[in-house]
């Protein structure tokens, strides 16, 4: 790993975030279902995370379903949730034979029992792993967890456990569903729309945008690095200034 990346001469972020955006759209231009896009899709996550896994990312977490998504046709829906469903099911395995530790974030109740069933099958076959850390986001909403957390905390006050004025900033970080996670230091979107999508909007305030007209299925290894190029020659700053 620290061959590869000394060959690349190229600072690696500890936290990639993506929105995984194109997958009907690659499907249209080849004349076949959104369904078909979504499932290909799926097998790019997977060998994704062998990619950031070999460069050296340490934590790695996909806008895979949002809150918004259940407006989409039941069909589509349906397939989803199957993909879903057979991801979370193999993910097992290929995690404990390669130390990946699995989480997955999001609004689990209105997901049907197997699935909820299979989140935590994953996440406590795989809580003890050390290599990469793979967060799903599933039925997630930016604002969503952010209205979750204030009202952990808005319990808190008026059990008099808490005073509105002792509310940090930190203390809400520690009640959205990424507690356990650093905030990325790079966000990928694919299929060329620049936007957030109620995509961790809290932890995205510091974090590098990359935006690529390419399409989620054709997202690759050469495509990853050429985002880390990019996010190379950026200068974060964190709200401070350069010195002249």
């Amino acid at each position: 790993m620290d061959t590869l990346n000394e060959a690349l001469g190229l600072k690696i972020p500890q936290h990639v975030a993506v929105i995984l955006d194109g997958n009907g759209r690659w499907a249209k231009q080849r004349h076949m279902p959104r369904t078909y896009g979504h499932k290909v899709g799926s097998k790019v996550v997977e060998d994704m995370l062998t990619v950031v896994d070999d460069l050296g990312v340490k934590y790695f977490t996909v806008y895979a379903f949002s809150t918004e998504n259940w407006k989409r046709s039941t069909e589509e829906v349906s397939t989803l949730m199957t993909i879903l469903r057979t991801y979370l099911k193999d993910c097992v395995k290929k995690s404990m034979k390669n130390n990946v530790r699995c989480r997955v974030i999001g609004r689990r109740e209105e997901l049907s029992a197997d699935i909820i069933e299979s989140i935590e099958n994953l996440e406590q076959k795989t809580k003890n792993n050390t290599g990469l850390q793979f967060t799903i986001a599933i039925n997630y909403g930016g604002r969503d967890e952010i209205t979750r957390a204030v009202r952990k905390l808005a319990t808190k006050v008026s059990n008099h456990e808490l005073a509105p004025e002792d509310i940090t900033e930190e203390m809400i970080s520690k009640n959205l569903d990424t507690w356990e996670l650093p905030d990325p230091d790079l966000l990928i979107r694919t299929s060329g729309e620049q936007r957030l999508s109620n995509y961790l909007p809290w932890q995205l305030a510091y974090t590098e945008f990359y935006f690529t007209d390419v399409h989620w299925p054709d997202f690759n290894k050469e495509e990853l690095i050429r985002a880390f190029e990019k996010y190379n020659k950026r200068e974060r700053r964190f709200g401070g200034v350069t010195e002249e």
